[in-house]
């Protein structure tokens, strides 16, 4: 591509495999939840090297700087050269998903729906106090 190289911000954000499909991505930008060097924008908003990205998907978000651009989804070890995840980003992300993981294993959650036996024996426990 050219020095002068832009590619709309929702192919980017496909290509860069942050979303499975571009309307998917389209949505993102739409809602918010993708800001552009600290604006929030539009998904044909042009993307190029050097800028910074904040990126919210789920519980998880993303600060990353464009290194390189692509209108093309290949494989993803294509997909990881055309950005960079600054420190802080992926250390923000590690906590959050480890305090996530130990929220689960303090309050766990019951795999299935109580049975008829089941629901006795908590109407029983339940009404005692």
């Amino acid at each position: 591509m050219s020095e002068e190289a832009k590619v709309r911000l929702d192919k980017w954000l496909w290509a860069a495999r942050f979303f499975k499909t571009r309307a998917l991505a389209g949505e993102a930008v739409d809602g918010g939840h993708v800001h552009l060097n600290g604006a929030r924008v539009k998904p044909a908003r042009a993307v190029r090297p050097g800028d910074e990205l904040r990126i919210r998907r789920g519980e998880e978000e993303f600060t990353v700087s464009v290194r390189q651009l692509s209108e093309r989804r290949g494989p993803a070890s294509v997909a990881r050269e055309l950005f960079e995840e600054s420190e802080a980003s992926r250390l923000a992300r590690e906590r959050a998903a480890e305090a996530r993981r130990l929220q689960r294993l303090a309050n766990p959650q019951p795999s299935h729906r109580p049975d008829k036996k089941a629901r006795r024996q908590i109407h029983r426990f339940t009404r005692q106090g």
